[in-house]
């Protein structure tokens, strides 16, 4: 594939997740895209490693609270998308943001690998409820 046709795969693949259209997002993945999202698994359960399309569906969401893309860099088979994005945690209430990296490289037409860097830090403070917050500032 050129440049432009990575670029234009990975758009396709944020313009179906921005839509909510999850299943056309999948579909710009391979059957066994690796996909990684760093931070404390301890905390946040979908953190790690996943293999396929059906790991990476079973935890893929789409209610960022903002979710702005600024710009894509393409080189060879991968392409970069710079961004940023906040999510309010249903679960605590807590809300967090960040400006995100994602690294994409593609393989036969796919999205064969995702890796995304981001503030973990300020991701896993928004998953602690508010009485392991507040503990945690006494520590400190």
């Amino acid at each position: 594939m050129s440049e432009q046709e990575t670029l234009r795969l990975v758009q396709q693949f944020y313009a179906a997740f921005k839509g909510g259209d999850i299943n056309g997002a999948l579909k710009t993945l391979s059957k066994d895209v690796g996909w990684f999202i760093p931070g404390p698994k301890d905390i946040i359960s979908f953190t790690g490693q996943r293999h396929g399309r059906e790991q990476v569906a079973q935890f893929i969401a789409t209610d960022a609270e903002q979710f702005e893309l600024r710009d894509f860099v393409a080189q060879g088979d991968m392409v970069v998308a710079l961004g940023h994005y906040r999510w309010r945690i249903k679960s605590t209430g807590h809300s967090y943001e960040s400006d995100s990296v994602r690294a994409f490289t593609i393989s036969d037409g796919k999205v064969a690998h995702f890796q995304e860097y981001l503030d973990t830090q300020a991701w896993a403070a928004a998953y602690r409820t508010a009485q392991s917050l507040s503990a945690g500032k006494m520590k400190q």
